[in-house]
């Protein structure tokens, strides 16, 4: 089992989304590459997460899929492509959606059926068969494509495994790279690529992306989710999919009181992250807690006003910037950031864990 096959979500996961949004200029280099006859044997795709990698990975597996080796450059019918789209009514596009064409290989992390979650890296076991794949004739006369999503989650072992692969990279196959964090692959894997950088979403985009796959959410909400995701399209769906936007609300307000302090409603919230089954909820409070300081620090830096994404934060942000010096605010960040690591890490209270947050943060503005 792996995250593609857990999918109840009511949007497509990037195996089954034919469209691709905001990143046009990154398609069409590839677009070129392939009418010129310059297909890179290894594309690197980086950028942070949820902003369309994988979706454009798996549309460059499509098309090189459909338009076979022999192809490239002119299309079955001799026309030049000027896209990489493949209709989602075409046999290669509903094959790969259900995981079923014999010529794409996927690496990711695999589900750990006994910790009940994703591993935690790409481990050798699980590329080792990328070589002979690659290797081999393909099933259907054109191209093989290797995905491996992402690469900067593989272990030292694994990596190796993948760079013996470009080192004698075979004819008409395609090994395509996902990384969040290109800098943690090894430089010789990195060097080997043709690196393409895809970055975040603008707002139009990412709010009519969510209009789309939130049909029911209100206007207002959509506009305040879209402030909340960075330019993530995935971190915004991740966050609405776990009412990430309610926790957010609910936790401006209570920074907002302070120093003074609502023993009560604190309790009360943190209290909702106390059972066993609440780990997700909690590492969405706990990352929003961290983006909302994250960002406070960078205001109290450079004086640049944020977006407020819900009523009233700005002035908390104004208030608790003018009570201590930016080295001061950078300790407090750190100290909660490692808190709520060590928290999750050696699973300890995660309701006192909160508590503590709120404290410090009381402390350090009365101070």
């Amino acid at each position: 089992m792996t995250a593609e096959d857990d999918d109840d979500r009511g949007y497509p996961t990037p195996r089954q989304n034919h469209q691709l949004k905001g990143h046009e200029a990154a398609e069409q280099v590839i677009v070129d590459a392939w009418n010129s006859k310059r297909m890179h044997h290894a594309w690197l795709l980086c950028g942070p997460r949820g902003v369309g990698k994988a979706t454009l990975a798996y549309r460059m597996a499509r098309f090189a899929l459909l338009n076979g080796g022999e192809n490239a450059g002119g299309g079955l019918f001799g026309d030049v492509p000027t896209s990489l789209y493949v209709s989602p009514e075409d046999p290669v596009f509903r094959r790969i959606a259900g995981g079923g064409h014999g010529d794409l290989k996927v690496i990711e992390r695999l589900y750990d059926e006994k910790k009940k979650r994703l591993q935690g890296e790409i481990v050798v076991e699980n590329v080792r068969a990328v070589g002979s794949f690659m290797s081999k004739t393909s099933a259907e006369g054109g191209w093989r494509v290797v995905i491996v999503d992402a690469a900067d989650e593989l272990n030292r072992n694994a990596a190796n495994a993948i760079l013996k692969v470009l080192e004698e990279p075979p004819a008409n196959a395609m090994m395509i790279l996902i990384a969040h964090q290109p800098g943690r692959l090894l430089p010789t894997i990195r060097s080997r690529c043709r690196r393409l950088n895809l970055g975040t979403l603008n707002d139009d985009t990412l709010t009519s992306l969510l209009a789309q796959y939130c049909p029911s959410m209100e206007t207002d909400a959509i506009h305040a989710l879209s402030g909340l995701a960075d330019g993530s399209i995935g971190r915004a769906l991740q966050l609405h999919a776990v009412g990430g936007l309610e926790l957010y609300t609910e936790l401006v307000k209570l920074i907002a009181t302070l120093p003074e302090t609502d023993v009560a409603a604190q309790h009360t919230f943190a209290e909702r992250f106390s059972p066993a089954d609440r780990d997700e909820a909690f590492v969405t409070v706990t990352a929003l807690l961290n983006w909302w300081l994250a960002r406070m620090i960078r205001f109290a830096a450079t004086g640049a006003a944020p977006r407020e994404v819900v009523s009233g934060e700005l002035p908390a942000m104004q208030r608790m910037a003018a009570a201590q010096p930016l080295d001061q605010w950078l300790e407090v960040w750190e100290k909660i950031t490692d808190l709520m690591s060590a928290t999750r890490g050696l699973h300890l209270d995660r309701k006192q864990a909160l508590l503590n947050a709120f404290f410090m943060l009381e402390e350090t503005i009365r101070s």
